[in-house]
């Protein structure tokens, strides 16, 4: 019996709450369909699915909530949003697929997974902090902040203090064995949203979380290599990775070599508040076994996988066979 093949499919937060959208509870319903329409070519070609969500427009929202009715409801920590952004949003493409695959008439169970991922407390991102999130604040508030809760802050572009919080690399997938057995009773499985919950390992060894968000293009590479994904795809808003982006010399890649891809990288060609972590992860994934990995657009998905579209990145020896 031929084994089938997995494929990892990693997408942004924005793809469920658009910049010009309120982010209603209707919007991202509507939004996780249209995400689910886009992924059903997988299913059509026999794959199995592992889907990875970012969360940062909804973790924000979150956070945003907690500020507003702190006087009235004690707020949650950091680490227990992200979980709760992975419930909510787990929970909207899990239904939206499922109804999906009704109209298909596909038999297919759909199970989320609210995964926790594993830090290092030692990491040098909890020594400077960088990632903003959650409200603006005043810098009285903001002041009051720092003080009583020894938050970070910083000054965002003249539109208030944001806290910044720590962005560690993923070291482990803690629910990695439910997964795998999941996938292999042929689930398709949501899990690792928002890059997991970050969490650390105690004196004792016992699990405990810990402030920070961790990038979830990072934890799709962990997690695409860990369950020896056939195929890892970022989903990002432009269809293929550029050199020299946005300038009159301009070229897209199409089918690169790993070497050459971390070549480009090595010459900073890819921003890392934008591009970087993408082709990082990529190459990542690449360099621990992986296959195939794939950059590109939602709109571009299903020519992608039919070669016409995208950004290939593939092993020397894939290239060579």
């Amino acid at each position: 019996m031929t084994k089938k093949k997995t494929a990892l499919v990693a997408f942004g937060g924005n793809a469920l709450l658009k910049e010009n959208e309120r982010g209603t509870q209707k919007e991202q319903l509507k939004n996780a369909e249209k995400a689910c329409k886009v992924l059903m070519p997988f299913i059509r070609k026999g794959y199995r699915l592992v889907i990875v969500h970012g969360n940062g427009p909804q973790v924000g929202n979150i956070l945003i909530q907690m500020e507003e009715a702190v006087t009235k409801i004690p707020p949650f920590s950091l680490d227990t949003c992200v979980a709760m952004s992975q419930g909510s949003m787990g929970y909207m493409l899990e239904r939206m697929m499922r109804n999906q695959l009704r109209r298909d008439e596909i038999n297919l169970d759909i199970l989320t997974i609210i995964t926790e991922v594993l830090v290092d407390e030692n990491d040098e991102a909890f020594i400077k902090p960088t990632k903003p999130v959650g409200p603006f604040f005043t810098r009285y508030r903001a002041s009051m902040l720092e003080k009583d809760k020894k938050w970070v802050m910083i000054e965002d572009s003249g539109r208030g203090y944001r806290r910044v919080v720590p962005s560690p690399r993923p070291k482990e997938i803690v629910n990695l064995d439910a997964i795998m057995r999941l996938i292999e009773q042929d689930f398709l499985v949501i899990a690792c949203g928002g890059g997991g919950v970050p969490v650390y390992k105690n004196k004792i060894g016992l699990y405990e979380g810990i402030e920070a968000v961790i990038d979830k293009d990072y934890t799709s590479a962990l997690l695409a290599s860990a369950i020896d994904a056939d195929l890892f795809i970022i989903l990002t808003n432009v269809e293929r990775v550029a050199l020299h982006f946005g300038k009159p010399e301009q070229k897209w890649l199409n089918v690169v070599t790993v070497d050459e891809m971390k070549e480009y990288f090595r010459q900073k060609h890819f921003p890392p508040g934008s591009m970087g972590p993408k082709v990082e992860a990529a190459i990542d994934y690449i360099e621990r076994g992986g296959k195939e990995a794939i950059i590109t657009s939602a709109e571009k998905l299903r020519e992608s996988l039919d070669g016409l579209s995208g950004t290939r990145i593939l092993s020397l020896n894939a290239v060579i066979t």
